[in-house]
C-alpha cells in the first residue's frame, strides 16, 4: 500500500471534514451475537488493511444464571488470513480473545464450529471483533501517558484522520488494481475476438475450396 504519498495529494479538507464528523458521529460497534447448532460451522469476515491492529473476545453464553455451563457448550475457533495462514486456534473453549497485526490485506475469517451431539444442542455466542483505531485500549493510553481527557480526545481524533487517510489510499489501489484488471480483460477479450474471426475465415476459406475442388472432380464446373 501506497502509506508513503502525502495526504494533500489524495483528497481536499472539504470532502475530509464530513468523512471525519461521520466517524466522530457514529456509535461505537457492538458484539455481535448469533446462534450456533452443534456440529454446523458458522464463519464470519473481517476486510481488514495491512499491519492493521485486530483484537477479538468471544465466549458461549451461559443459558442458566445460576448453574454452570453445560459441558456441551463448548465451541471451537480458528482465525485465518486471507491466504490461509492461522492467527489464532482455540478448540472447545467456553471463551477466549486473540490479538494481531495483520500481516496480510484482505478478507480474515473466523470460523466456529462445535461437536456434534444428539440431539442437536444450539447455543449462543457473543462475539466481537475490532480492528483499527476501534481496537485500541484507550483506557491504558490514558493511564501510561497520564493525559487529561482533552489530550486523550485529540488523540483519538489523530488516528481517526489517519486511519480515513490509509483508507482512502487503500481504496484508491484497489480501484487502481481494477481498472488494470478492465484493462488487460479488454485486451485479452480483443486478441480473442480477433483470433476467433481469424479461425472463422480460415473455416470458411478451407469450406470454399473443398467445395470448388469437389465440384471440379465432379466435373460439375
Amino acid at each position: 500500500m501506497a502509506r508513503g504519498r502525502r495526504f494533500g495529494s489524495v483528497t481536499s479538507p472539504s470532502l475530509l471534514l464530513p468523512l471525519l464528523l461521520l466517524c466522530l458521529s457514529s456509535p461505537p460497534a457492538q458484539s455481535l451475537r448469533f446462534d450456533l447448532q452443534s456440529g454446523h460451522t458458522k464463519c464470519i469476515s473481517e476486510d481488514i488493511k495491512l499491519n492493521a491492529m485486530s483484537v477479538g473476545k468471544y465466549s458461549v453464553v451461559n443459558p442458566s444464571d445460576s448453574q454452570p455451563a453445560p459441558a456441551s457448550h463448548r465451541v471451537t475457533l480458528r482465525v485465518t488470513s486471507p491466504y490461509g495462514n492461522s492467527m489464532h486456534f482455540a478448540e472447545n473453549v467456553e471463551s477466549g480473545n486473540f490479538a494481531f497485526t495483520s500481516n496480510e490485506a484482505g478478507d480474515y475469517l473466523a470460523c466456529f464450529w462445535t461437536a456434534d451431539h444428539t440431539p442437536s444442542t444450539p447455543m449462543t455466542l457473543d462475539f466481537d471483533w475490532k480492528t483499527g483505531v476501534a481496537a485500541k485500549d484507550w483506557t491504558n493510553v490514558a493511564k501510561k501517558g497520564q493525559i487529561d481527557l482533552m489530550e486523550l480526545e485529540l488523540k483519538k481524533l489523530e488516528d481517526t484522520v489517519k486511519s480515513i487517510h490509509d483508507e482512502m489510499f487503500y481504496l484508491r489501489e484497489r480501484e487502481e488494481e481494477m481498472q488494470d484488471m478492465n484493462r488487460t480483460t479488454n485486451s485479452r477479450m480483443a486478441w480473442l475476438s480477433f483470433l476467433s474471426l481469424a479461425v472463422c475465415l480460415s473455416v470458411a476459406g478451407m469450406q470454399l475450396w473443398h467445395l470448388k475442388t469437389f465440384f471440379e472432380r465432379k466435373k460439375l464446373l
